[in-house]
Order: structure tokens, then C-alpha cells, then sequence
């Protein structure tokens, strides 16, 4: 099933703050009262001194991050609150969630990890990223060449944080899987804030929110779900607090297996326990397609006698996520995507 991108809504309005003076004022001796002040100071000379420090919620825009802005925010990492200068250039970026916010967002990003499966990772008009390693190995001697002014992280890349920010400041922003809606809204929230695009992001999650709730519509009393993973020849289900909870949690789609172990790769499953749950609709991931492993497809897998008995297989309810699904789960495209394909399967099945 072919999937359908909403455009997204990108502003290339800049904002800049002026640089702030004050003007010395004049004493009229000779009437014994003070004098006006020059015409170019003002009663806002307070506001104007006031500490730059503010939080990612009262953020202003400021410009792209082509220059870095003197202000500074507090972003709410996985590790706790981050205090970060606004617009830090040059940006590494290790998270294939982060890089397609921030592509949506239309910031550019100077150091990004080689050997990455998406072709949405990169906003439209940025030069080519220099390589800074892999989505598993930071490149060291790169970002030290680089000196970035930030390194963004999350999930494979988020044990390497402490050797990462002995280098230059570095945010886990890691999404957490048990409640991923709110936690990649926050996300998405956050780098609006960070890069002075704190509108333009605030348009890119109506987007989702909208797709939502059209989803929302037509999965109710649509029958039950189950996600699976097939990697190879093998297959694992994934639960509600999993990477693929979206289904169950914001799809309001009915878990077909409440009794399913979570865990990072699922929990292995057999032809039999499909036949056996008999889910209403299969949701599944083709882990060898998604990061470019020659096997014999998902499809032709569960392709199989047990399977076909199920009422997912006989009513050709078996939807195919897309591979941002499981390369960059919790980012903009990726609830663009999955949320197109399952509304447009519901839709058409009615």
C-alpha cells in the first residue's frame, strides 16, 4: 500500500533580536532639573537587560541556525534539563528521529552518521552533512576536527553520551517508547524552541494530531491488531508500551494479546501462536527490508498455511508499517506514514 505524505508547513519568516544599548543621559544645570534622555534610549531599558536565560516554552524565533544566537534555553532531556545557546552551529545529529523533525523543521544539520536507510533525514535546500561515524560509532576524530556547539542523541546512540559531551555539549533526547505520543510532541516541541521555529513546529504536530484523530475515526470498532516484527525468518509481537505502542495506544486499535512480554525485540512468536490469537488486523515490520538486508521479505514469510487461517490473512487486513517505523520511530515522517497507511486500510475496509 502505497503511503501518503501531507506537505509539510515550513515559514521562512526569520526572527532576529537587535542588539541591545543604552543611552546616557544629560543634566541641564542651569534650569536645576534634569534633562530628557537621547531619543534612542527608552522607558523598556529594564526589559531590554533583563537575563537572557528562558525556557523552551517562552523561547522567541530567532534566525536560522546559520549564525548562533546569544540567547539560551533549558530543553528537558532524558538526562534532565540542558541549559543550550539558541541555533548551535555546527549540529551534529545521531538520531534518525531528531533528523526528521529537524528536516521537517527545515534546519540544517553540518554532521550526521553515514550508511542511513531513510531519504527524509535531510531538510530539502542544506548543504551535504559531513560524516561523523555510524548510528552505533561516533567518528571522534571528526567532531573534534568539527568542534560542533551541539551533539543531539537518542536511543542507539544514547550510551555513548558521556564520551559524546566530553566533545561538546550533547542532548539525549532519547523518545520513550512506554508514551511515545507525548514524548515525541515534547521532542518536536523542544527543537521548534532550540531553532527558533517554534511555530513552524507547532504546525508539523497539528499535522499529526489531525492525522490522529482521521485515524482514530475509522480504526473504532474496526476489529483488533497485532504488531509483528519479521527479521529474516523469524517473527517477535511488540506490546503496548513497546516502539510500536502507537498502534494500540493513539490508533485505538485493540491489543489482540495483552499477555505480550515487551522487551527490546519484541517477544518471539511462532506461525502457531498467530493462528492461535487470530488477530482481526496483522500490523507488521520488515526488519531486514528497513535496514537493507537481502532476505525473503515479510510478505513471503508469513505466506504460510497457519497464517492463512487467521481472520487478518483471509480478509486481506495485513498492513505494512513503514520502515521509519523501526529506523525512526516517534519522528514527523514516521507518524505521517503509519498513520496514512492504517487510516487509508481501515477506510478501504469498510
Amino acid at each position: 500500500m502505497s503511503n501518503t505524505l501531507l506537505p509539510t508547513r515550513i515559514s521562512n519568516t526569520l526572527f532576529k533580536r537587535p542588539l541591545l544599548t543604552a543611552m546616557t543621559t544629560a543634566i541641564i544645570a542651569s534650569i536645576g532639573v534634569a534633562g530628557c534622555s537621547s531619543p534612542e534610549s527608552s522607558g523598556t531599558e529594564t526589559t531590554e537587560t533583563q537575563a537572557e536565560n528562558q525556557t523552551a516554552d517562552s523561547s522567541s524565533n530567532v534566525a536560522n541556525n546559520d549564525a548562533v544566537s546569544v540567547e539560551t534555553i533549558t530543553v528537558d532531556t532524558a538526562r534532565g534539563d540542558v541549559d543550550l545557546a539558541m541555533n548551535p552551529s555546527p549540529l551534529v545529529v545521531y538520531d534518525m528521529t531528531l533528523m526528521q523533525d529537524l528536516a521537517a523543521l527545515d534546519v540544517a544539520v553540518d554532521g550526521m552518521p553515514g550508511k542511513v536507510q531513510l531519504d527524509n533525514l535531510r531538510s530539502e535546500n542544506q548543504p551535504e552533512p559531513q560524516g561523523v561515524g555510524t548510528v552505533f560509532e561516533p567518528d571522534l576524530e571528526a567532531l573534534n576536527a568539527m568542534q560542533p556547539q551541539a551533539i543531539l542523541v537518542g536511543s542507539r546512540m544514547a550510551e555513548k553520551y558521556d564520551e559524546l559531551s566530553s566533545i561538546a555539549p550533547t542532548l539525549d533526547m532519547t523518545v520513550d517508547t512506554a508514551n511515545i505520543y507525548e514524548s515525541s510532541k515534547q521532542r518536536l516541541h523542544d527543537l521548534g524552541a532550540l531553532f527558533g521555529k517554534s511555530e513552524e513546529a507547532a504546525a508539523l504536530q497539528a499535522d499529526i494530531d489531525g492525522l490522529i484523530e482521521e485515524t482514530k475515526a475509522v480504526t473504532k470498532d474496526g476489529g483488533n491488531g497485532l504488531v509483528v516484527m519479521v527479521n529474516g525468518n523469524k517473527m517477535s509481537v511488540y506490546g503496548a508500551e513497546s516502539r510500536y505502542g502507537f498502534i494500540y495506544n493513539v490508533a485505538e486499535i485493540p491489543i489482540a494479546d495483552d499477555q505480550i512480554q515487551d522487551g527490546r525485540h519484541g517477544q518471539p512468536i511462532s506461525f502457531e501462536y498467530l493462528q492461535k490469537v487470530n488477530p482481526d488486523w496483522l500490523f507488521v515490520v520488515d526488519r531486514s527490508a528497513a535496514i537493507g538486508e537481502e532476505s525473503a521479505g515479510a510478505q513471503a514469510v508469513l505466506d504460510n498455511p497457519l497464517v492463512a487461517q487467521t481472520t487478518a490473512w483471509e480478509q486481506d487486513q495485513v498492513v505494512y508499517l513503514s520502515p521509519d517505523s523501526y529506523l525512526a520511530f516517534g519522528g514527523y515522517y514516521q507518524w505521517m506514514q503509519d498513520l496514512t497507511t492504517v487510516r487509508d486500510a481501515f477506510t478501504n475496509a469498510q
